[in-house]
This record gives C-alpha cells, sequence and structure tokens, in this order.
C-alpha cells in the first residue's frame, strides 16, 4: 500500500507515556491525533471554527510501538454547505527503517462553526 502524495498534516514520536496496559500505544492517542489533523485542514479550508460531529469507518490495522514515528494525511472527499468531510489516515514507520505501514484510517465529518456554535457556510474562494 503506497504512501499518500501529500505531506503529512502531523508527524509524531509516540512516546512511552502514550502506552496502554499491554505497552502498544492507546488507540486514544492515535484518535486524538487524527481529528487534530482533520480540524488543521478543515479550519483553513472553513476560514475559521470547525468542530468535529462524526468519525467513521476506523479500524486498528496495525499496532504503534513506542518510538514509532506516526505521519497523519487528510484528503478531503466532499465540502458542502456547512461541513467538510475527509478520509484521515496514520501511517507509522519504525525509527530504524524507511518502510511505513498504514495503521488506520476514518472519515471524519467538521462543520463550520461561528462564534456562538452555530453552523455557518464554509467560505470558498
Amino acid at each position: 500500500m503506497p504512501l499518500p502524495q501529500s505531506e503529512p498534516v502531523i508527524r509524531v514520536i509516540a512516546k512511552p507515556a502514550d502506552t496502554n496496559a499491554n505497552g502498544d500505544i492507546f488507540g486514544g492517542w492515535l484518535m486524538g491525533h487524527l481529528d487534530m489533523a482533520s480540524g488543521s485542514i478543515a479550519a483553513r479550508l472553513a476560514r475559521g471554527r470547525v468542530a468535529t460531529v462524526a468519525m467513521d469507518g476506523m479500524q486498528f490495522l496495525h499496532p504503534v510501538k513506542v518510538g514509532d514515528e506516526v505521519s497523519v494525511y487528510g484528503t478531503v472527499t466532499k465540502i458542502g454547505r456547512t461541513s467538510i468531510t475527509m478520509v484521515v489516515e496514520a501511517w507509522r514507520r519504525h525509527r530504524f527503517e524507511d518502510e511505513a505501514t498504514k495503521v488506520t484510517e476514518a472519515t471524519f465529518t467538521l462543520v463550520a462553526i461561528d462564534d456562538t456554535g452555530r453552523p455557518r457556510p464554509v467560505v470558498q474562494e
């Protein structure tokens, strides 16, 4: 499976504090990074504040270990009147290797919101 052609939105090293009771990286830590990446992409496109309203289809394909470099990529699939939908993927690379492995992906839907938290139109140029 080839890496996405775009630059990663987030790149981080997994640390011992990010592990679960089995010593693998906690799934919630990984989900948080996917959510941050989707929010970063959507906020830039919406030219303002956004909120995650849905995350669908996440499966953990491979574990992430301490010391792995995790890169998160996002591809926008739809821009609606107030929402942005995208597929976000996480890939891990062992610190002593060149090859990356896809560890998870999910579809995120975010809504552009105003200062009161109400949906607003996505600003498009």
